[in-house]
C-alpha cells in the first residue's frame, strides 16, 4: 500500500515537472512569420493605465505592427473590480499614444478570464476578415493561450513578449506554478 502511494506521487510529481517545463519551452517559441492580427491578452491597469506587464504585451504588439508583421492589433479585456475603464480601452490609449493608427486598433471590453479573451475577440476578426492571428501574452502565459486559442479553431500562432516582469527564478517560479495549476483546471473543467 505505501509502495502504491509513493509510486502515485511521484508520477504526479514527474507529471507537473514534465508540464512546468513545457511551460517554459513553449514561451520561448515565437511565430515570424506575418499574420492579419496581433491578438493583445488583456493584463491589469493601474489607474486607468496599463500595468507593466500589459505595457510589455502592448509595446510587443506595436513593434509587430510597425514591423510589417500584423497589419491590425485587437486588444482584450474587460473593466476590472475596481477599475473605471476597461483593459482593453487603456490598451487602445496606450497604443495611440504610440503611434499606432487609432482605425487599426480593435477591442472587446468585456472578457474577464484568458478564454473569454479569445472567444469574445472571434466577432471582431469576422466583422474584419481577420483570419491569422498572433497571440501576445507573457511568455509563461503562452502554452496555456495557445492551447485555448486552437480549441475554437482559431489560426493562432505564439508571439510572446520578448521582455517579462518574470526575469528571475523568484519570480518565474511562481508565475509557472500558477500556469500549471491553471493549465490543469483548464484541462479538468473545459467541456
Amino acid at each position: 500500500m505505501l509502495r502504491s502511494v509513493v509510486v502515485a506521487v511521484a508520477l504526479l510529481m514527474a507529471g507537473i515537472i514534465s508540464l512546468a517545463v513545457d511551460i517554459a519551452v513553449v514561451g520561448g517559441r515565437s511565430d515570424t512569420t506575418p499574420a492579419d492580427a496581433a491578438i493583445v491578452l488583456g493584463a491589469a491597469v493601474d489607474d486607468d493605465a496599463p500595468s507593466p506587464v500589459f505595457q510589455e504585451r502592448l509595446r510587443h504588439a506595436a513593434g509587430l505592427f510597425r514591423s510589417g508583421q500584423v497589419t491590425w492589433i485587437v486588444v482584450t479585456g474587460g473593466v476590472g473590480q475596481g477599475d473605471t475603464l476597461a483593459e482593453s480601452e487603456a490598451g487602445r490609449n496606450w497604443l495611440i499614444g504610440a503611434g499606432i493608427p487609432a482605425d487599426r486598433v480593435l477591442i472587446e471590453t468585456k472578457s474577464r478570464t484568458t478564454k473569454q479573451n479569445l472567444v469574445f475577440a472571434e466577432p471582431l476578426l469576422a466583422e474584419h476578415d481577420i483570419y491569422r492571428v498572433l497571440i501576445v501574452s507573457d511568455p509563461l502565459h503562452m502554452r496555456r493561450a495557445m492551447r485555448m486559442a486552437s480549441d475554437p479553431g482559431l489560426d493562432a500562432h505564439p508571439s510572446p513578449t520578448r521582455t517579462s516582469r518574470f526575469e528571475t527564478l523568484g519570480t518565474q517560479l511562481p508565475m509557472v506554478m500558477r500556469e500549471v495549476y491553471f493549465t490543469l483546471h483548464y484541462y479538468a473543467t473545459r467541456q
